[in-house]
């Protein structure tokens, strides 16, 4: 269903029951909602929760913002080298805000908030602004943005910065399934054509690189928040794969550091993906830590 909040359009799907605590499942950069594993979204509906899950602004079937300047991501880069604060078409906060609109459209006055990535980092910001709309935050390989942090593998970087190719081609396809498998890491195999699969879905259901450039500057512009995770009292929970070769390792462990009492998991061989190796690791420390937060 399509929402018109924070002067956006987003768009949301929602188990619906009323009478359920929700958990809300924000996507990072370039993820549209479905990246969330129906196995995942089944079980924590199945543990009794109400299940929401939504595209970022620019990404997915939420609003495209083509009317905002397009992306330079060189010169955004070489700003921040020179120590200038460059400027995002829009915030992390703009799609916090976002997604504390969605809430309140459902009429939801609390959620678990869970955060992939961007995600992740949406999620801490709603956190930091509006700590009574939080039962609990859960933080997965994601950042505090903080200067000087690892950044992505030369690899991974190759793959980031390739060109957008023509979109609906047989080129755009191949570049993003090798985006995708570039994300994955050694310890856990994905079965057969899945990769490929979320591939196909994702750019059926929608294809828009240049949304994904401008979340990405949005990303990468927000360091104040590093400053401003010592805030958070809300209970938090950070999960890293110790192989992600987008967003290291390191940066969990930082996030974890900054938020008070945030309890780590770091899960070996797991990249910056969901595989279901890795998914049921997650789940056996996601389910108990909702449960331990929910009121009763």
């Amino acid at each position: 269903m399509q929402l018109f909040v924070n002067g956006v359009r987003i768009e949301v799907e929602d188990t619906g029951e009323r009478d359920r605590v929700a958990v809300f499942l924000i996507p990072g950069m370039a993820m549209q909602l479905i990246v969330w594993p129906e196995a995942m979204v089944r079980q924590i509906h199945q543990a009794g929760f109400r299940v929401i899950r939504l595209d970022n602004r620019d990404i997915g079937l939420s609003q495209d913002m083509a009317h905002l300047p397009a992306p330079n991501l060189l010169w955004f880069m070489l700003q921040q080298k020179l120590g200038l604060q460059p400027q995002a078409p829009y915030s992390i906060q703009d799609m916090a805000n976002d997604a504390l609109g969605v809430l309140d459209h459902l009429q939801i006055s609390q959620a678990h908030l869970v955060g992939v990535s961007m995600g992740g980092m949406i999620a801490q910001r709603i956190c930091i602004c509006a700590p009574q709309r939080a039962h609990s935050l859960t933080s997965i390989m994601s950042s505090s943005g903080a200067k000087g942090l690892a950044g992505p593998t030369p690899a991974m970087r190759r793959v980031l910065f390739t060109p957008p190719a023509q979109a609906g081609s047989d080129a755009a396809r191949q570049q993003a399934l090798r985006f995708v498998q570039a994300l994955a890491g050694p310890g856990f195999e994905h079965p057969e054509g899945s990769q490929q699969q979320l591939v196909n879905d994702s750019l059926k259901r929608s294809n828009r690189p240049m949304g994904a450039y401008r979340q990405m500057l949005s990303a990468m512009a927000d360091r104040a928040r590093a400053g401003l995770l010592s805030r958070i009292t809300t209970p938090t929970l950070v999960m890293h794969g110790k192989a992600d070769p987008l967003v290291p390792y390191a940066c969990g462990e930082d996030t974890a550091r900054r938020i008070p009492n945030a309890k780590l998991h770091g899960i070996e061989g797991m990249g910056h993906d969901m595989p279901p190796g890795a998914l049921e690791q997650m789940m056996s420390r996601l389910l108990p830590f909702l449960n331990a937060h929910t009121p009763l």
